[in-house]
């Protein structure tokens, strides 16, 4: 998607990136193959054959012949050959012919030149050169070149061990920067959190007249998808300074050492291009906590790494102008030493995006998005209560491509709330038909929920219910849309949402005296929300105001969250019976409401079963007539 680049009034300094020398055509690399070098050797072997004097080659017997006649001028005595001119001359040419022959071992042969005049030499073969030539100069040239090669094809990135201690990280330039604080949207403390550190970049005297210095270290901090490493794309784009990007996984190695050289290599390129950022991605691949039992004894790759980014900031001079982004969605399991003042000083969190900055989101997502004159952005992001930025652009993108597929010439609302279904309950299962006592119990379990959600007081009003199968096992669903944003739940809204958890399950035993596994998912979230009313909100009258079991994390197992048991097996027994307790008091609750609205319950069911799916609008209208 194409956005647009936001100039800002205040003027960029100019900045000397590394460029590449312009390269005369002789000196531009081209891709290089073994052929090349195969042909070139042919062709010297064929210079060197044209070079080569054309002499005939006569039998030893015919050469003692000519001996005998005196017709030889003159030879040459090898080891192995005997090269010479004879007195005959050639027809074509008109001069002396030159021969060659292969001789015996004669030692009458000096005795036999003296007596017929022949001016002889003995010379002997030096096999000096040729066997340097043969046994180590063509050899070792031949393995360079099919080094060279090879890693080529690997890759010279990560296989080339010339290079294995460079750092992997992606240069940008000023001018390469694409991405500014006009296209993210949704995160505006952090914004405002960062324009600091552009104004140091941009204007860093102006921090430091009055003795103060920029934080060595900003940590972006938030769940996935919510903008991290755009917003530190963003900082370098509004600074205009060179940009360094690298993943946190890129600097380990199979080999040891790797991760810590890559390190120094990075910060040693960031001094010589200051004022410049370094953004680190996914931190937590080496900066987890130190710790645990090594393995076989060996030494941890991963430590090391840690260690050498934990000395290279402490190192370098804040007032050069360098300064460190990193981004993760895991900073309870990083290293204390990280987080310290004088490292990441600074913590930004980029959380979720509330009802206005999901509509920014959007209006950045379907800028170039051919969209009818109905579609209302805002319902949209009403619809879409905890997405973030990464899931709203999916469903821009979902819409766009259901669109397409029916030919439509521009994107409806009927298509965004087709993808915020997809997204949220995957794809229709168009294949898989249930059969009509399967529908007839599902139309029921998913009015149960319904009604419930529109008869307990603070229940969310109902968009859309439905039972066409989607995804994984979701026979049916209701999804509901709050009326505006909340960040804290009462423990009467919290038993409201237990109770429309249950409305399905209870609803199928009422109507057909059974119980089916259809009410899996819904036991499973309302056990955890019971347990955290008991165990951490402290919202039980029997239990009082406390909380139990403490919660922390486990880097050595591989998990991320462990409990560790701070409270009796009396005490246990006790959660367990007040857990019980409101089940016990949720569930008669339900049921008395569904068998008090069963003409309701009767009604919403045989709608749903006929059309599939409800909307709200509908299922108000079924309700209001049925209480009439």
């Amino acid at each position: 998607m194409k956005k647009t680049n936001f100039q800002g009034n205040s003027k960029k300094p100019e900045l000397e990136v590394n460029k590449p020398p312009e390269q005369k055509f002789w000196q531009k690399p081209g891709p290089f193959s073994i052929w090349y070098f195969i042909i070139t050797l042919f062709l010297l072997y064929l210079f060197q054959y044209s070079m080569q004097v054309k002499k005939e080659q006569i039998p030893y017997s015919q050469f003692q012949d000519y001996l005998a006649t005196d017709q030889i001028a003159e030879c040459v005595i090898r080891e192995k050959v005997i090269t010479g001119t004879l007195r005959l001359l050639d027809q074509k040419t008109g001069k002396p012919r030159r021969f060659v022959t292969v001789p015996l071992y004669n030692a009458d042969l000096a005795r036999d030149l003296e007596k017929h005049g022949v001016k002889y030499s003995v010379a002997v073969e030096s096999h000096l050169l040729t066997n340097l030539l043969f046994t180590w100069i063509i050899p070792l040239v031949l393995i360079f070149f099919l080094w060279s090669y090879l890693g080529r094809k690997m890759g010279s990135a990560g296989m080339n061990f010339l290079n294995i201690g460079k750092n992997k990280a992606r240069i940008h330039a000023e001018t390469e920067q694409k991405v500014t604080f006009k296209d993210a949207a949704g995160v505006d403390e952090a914004k405002q959190e960062l324009g600091e550190v552009i104004e140091f970049l941009r204007n860093p005297e102006h921090f430091q007249r009055l003795g103060g210095h920029m934080p060595k270290g900003v940590l972006l901090v938030g769940p996935p998808g919510t903008g991290k490493t755009l917003l530190a794309r963003a900082v370098s784009g509004e600074a205009g300074v060179p940009f360094f990007n690298i993943s946190g996984s890129d600097f380990v190695e199979m080999f040891v050492g790797v991760g810590a050289a890559r390190v120094r290599d990075l910060f040693e390129q960031a001094r010589a291009k200051a004022p410049c950022i370094i953004f680190i991605d996914e931190l937590d691949a080496i900066g987890r906590q130190r710790g645990g039992p090594m393995i076989m004894g060996g030494h941890d790759e991963r430590e090391q790494t840690l260690n050498q980014l934990l000395v290279e900031m402490d190192g370098f001079d804040t007032s050069k102008g360098v300064v460190v982004l990193s981004a993760t969605n895991r900073p309870e399991i990083l290293d204390k030493a990280l987080l310290r003042p004088g490292r990441f000083d600074r913590q930004i969190v980029v959380d979720k995006p509330d009802l206005n900055g999901r509509l920014e989101i959007l209006k950045i997502h379907t800028v170039e998005l051919k969209l009818a004159r109905n579609v209302d952005l805002k319902m949209i992001a009403r619809r879409t209560p905890g997405f973030v930025g990464a899931d709203l652009a999916n469903v821009a993108n979902e819409a766009a491509i259901l669109a397409a597929r029916t030919n439509k010439e521009a994107i409806a609302t009927e298509d965004f709330e087709a993808a915020i279904d997809r997204v949220i309950a995957g794809p229709e299962k168009k294949s898989s038909t249930l059969s009509p006592e399967e529908k007839h119990r599902v139309a029921y379990h998913e009015s149960g929920h319904t009604l419930i959600a529109e008869l307990v007081p603070t229940g969310e009003p109902v968009h859309k219910v439905s039972i066409i199968p989607r995804g994984i096992g979701a026979l049916g669903y209701t999804l509901q849309v709050p009326e505006k944003e909340k960040f804290l739940a009462t423990k009467n809204e919290l038993l409201d949402q237990i109770a429309i958890l249950l409305g399905g399950r209870v609803a199928e035993e009422i109507v057909f005296g059974d119980i089916s596994t259809g009410a899996q998912n819904d036991l499973e979230h309302a056990s955890e929300l019971i347990r955290n009313m008991v165990c951490t909100y402290g919202m039980s009258e029997k239990l009082g105001a406390l909380t139990f079991g403490k919660k922390h994390s486990s880097i050595f197992l591989g998990t991320e969250y462990g409990e560790e048991k701070n409270y009796s097996e009396e005490t246990a027994r006790a959660i367990d019976d007040e857990v019980k307790a409101i089940v016990q008091s949720s569930y008669q609750r339900v049921e008395e409401l569904l068998r008090k609205n069963r003409p309701v319950l009767d009604s919403l069911a045989s709608e749903l079963e006929e059309k599939e799916v409800l909307s709200g609008e509908e299922v108000k209208s079924i309700i209001e007539k049925s209480q009439t």
